[in-house]
């Protein structure tokens, strides 16, 4: 069972495998967190910045040994969630389609296409289905704290993008790339799909800040992505996103007022009680063991 949220910040971060690294965190553990939904990228880093909490998990694993598509992203929300975590702050490299959206520029994700194929997106199934609502897909709320934490870092910020998440592991062709802009995505990644969905199941408020690494493959004039490039301005970006940590967690409000997300499933639980699975059921304790509980 999954309580109601405290009024408590308990920010979990999926980024890079060298972030929680970089951060003097106080009290930081590492622990192995089981899910019921198999093996998670790894292990997850909590501690304390300036007094809040924060817990890491590494979206590729330990040396980026987990490419896009083999990422269990369900093992990863849930284990976020079994950590007690409020609010999910994903941390992604990403493409620009856009001009004015330049490498090293950070970019707040507020709407997504999904490309990907073959994933798990759903917590849910047969036996126990529930829709969620998916129109707005990232957290208002902390989307603009975590883009104010960005400014206040030094960095160039986009207040909303919309992202294309594509199944990889290789960059787009030229083709694809001006497709992706004529149907008005404006950045372009590999992860940011079904992590967004699946947060949005276990009732965690998600925000993305985007760090620009390139201009994909649509300006004809110029050569295409390549990684060795996408890794320097990574690099660079990785600073200004461990700085942004910091100040995100100076400037957040002292109390944790409810979100609406907080409550994505209130409604959203359709199979009748005496058709659900039972098994299925009980992995769903951390994601939907609030709602669950109270049907009985």
């Amino acid at each position: 069972m999954r309580a109601d949220k405290s009024s408590f910040w308990h920010i979990g971060v999926i980024g890079g495998s060298g972030l929680a690294a970089g951060i003097e965190l106080e009290d930081a553990q590492e622990i192995a967190v089981s899910s019921a939904f198999g093996e998670p990228s790894g292990p997850v880093v909590t501690g304390r910045i300036e007094g809040v909490r924060f817990t890491f998990i590494a979206r590729h694993g330990a040396g980026h040994a987990i490419p896009p598509s083999a990422v269990n992203y369900r093992a990863n929300i849930d284990v976020l969630a079994r950590c007690g975590v409020t609010d999910v702050l994903a941390l992604s490299a990403i493409g620009s389609l856009r001009e004015e959206m330049a490498p090293g520029h950070m970019v707040m994700v507020d709407q997504f296409i999904d490309r990907t194929h073959g994933r798990e997106s759903s917590f849910f199934g047969t036996g126990m289905v529930a829709h969620v609502s998916l129109a707005d897909p990232t957290c208002p709320r902390l989307s603009a704290l975590a883009g104010e934490a960005a400014r206040l870092a030094g960095a160039t910020v986009h207040p909303s993008g919309c992202y294309v998440a594509i199944e990889g592991p290789q960059f787009s062709t030229r083709a694809e790339s001006v497709m992706y802009r004529a149907w008005g995505a404006d950045v372009i990644g590999m992860t940011g799909m079904p992590e967004a969905r699946l947060a949005r199941e276990a009732e965690l408020p998600y925000a993305m800040l985007g760090m620009v690494t390139d201009y994909d493959a649509w300006r004809e004039d110029e050569a295409g992505v390549e990684v060795s490039h996408v890794l320097e301005v990574m690099h660079a970006n990785a600073r200004v996103a461990r700085q942004s940590l910091r100040l995100l967690a100076a400037t957040l409000p002292p109390e944790r007022t409810h979100s609406p997300i907080d409550h994505a499933l209130e409604h959203a639980l359709v199979t009748a009680p005496e058709a659900r699975d039972s098994v299925l059921v009980a992995r769903l304790d951390a994601v939907a063991g609030r709602v669950l509980d109270t049907q009985g």
